[in-house]
């Protein structure tokens, strides 16, 4: 990534993350001050860049306190290496607490979280982002488009295409090829379909009407589909369309 951008480093938002292990041994992991210095010096090094706009730790790691996390990231902006902080993964209640601490510390807050949210998976909706929504945080969904579900190239009781993550990865299969997602794809295809548009518009627009919906993730192998991904949120659905569709997604 670093190679690629070069002068068009400033062009971009860029954001990463730090917390999964790095390592066999447990030490590259976690939100501990000594791994984040770590960290994002190696991050910076790679990415070939003197500054990271977003940076967000994983998940939330009950073996060190949030305290102490906070304060490794409030130096980091600080020091001009980081300009955002954000997390991801974490409960409700975890994102308040952090929010509060950092606030009563008088420290840099996270601006952003990272969730899986989707059409078939919704479970944000319930908790975290309400608490989001109040502490004028922004949401970088995940798995939009459930690993392909969503996209209309599988059809149920039909082969897998050869090479897509539901055919290589049979933990994706079992998690999101359910006879409830089945039914709720199916139905979303025609609603798209009946509107002259694709599931992939579908998809990614239904999400960035949903506040605080700031960005969408999705992941890309060709050039193409980066293309793709970045048309996909042009559709303006009007209130009958998210009435209906939350009719379907809610099956």
């Amino acid at each position: 990534m670093g190679q690629v951008l070069g002068d068009r480093r400033k062009d971009i938002v860029l954001a990463t993350k730090f917390g999964n292990p790095m390592d066999s041994v447990g030490v590259k992991q976690g939100g501990a001050r000594r791994y984040i210095m770590t960290a994002v010096e190696d991050s910076l090094r790679r990415l070939r860049t003197d500054w990271i706009d977003l940076y967000q730790i994983h998940s939330f790691d009950p073996r060190t306190p949030i305290e102490e996390t906070l304060r490794a990231m409030d130096d980091l902006v600080r020091q001009g290496k980081v300009r955002y902080i954000g997390c991801s993964n974490f409960p409700a209640w975890r994102l308040t607490e952090a929010r509060w601490t950092a606030q009563t510390l008088g420290l840099n807050k996270f601006v952003s979280c990272q969730d899986e949210y989707s059409l078939v998976f919704r479970a944000p909706e319930r908790e975290l982002m309400p608490a989001a929504r109040a502490a004028g945080m922004g949401m970088l969904p995940y798995f939009p488009l459930a690993s392909g579900l969503l996209t209309g190239k599988y059809r149920r009781n039909a082969p897998m295409p050869a090479g897509t993550r539901m055919a290589t990865t049979q933990r994706l299969a079992d998690r999101y090829l359910t006879e409830r997602n089945w039914a709720i794809a199916e139905k979303l295809g025609d609603f798209a379909e009946a509107r002259g548009r694709t599931m992939l518009e579908l998809a990614f627009s239904w999400l960035l009407s949903r506040e605080p919906v700031a960005s969408v993730i999705a992941g890309a192998t060709k050039p193409e589909q980066l293309e793709q991904n970045a048309k996909a949120g042009t559709w303006k659905l009007t209130g009958e369309e998210l009435t209906e569709i939350d009719r379907i997604a809610a099956a």
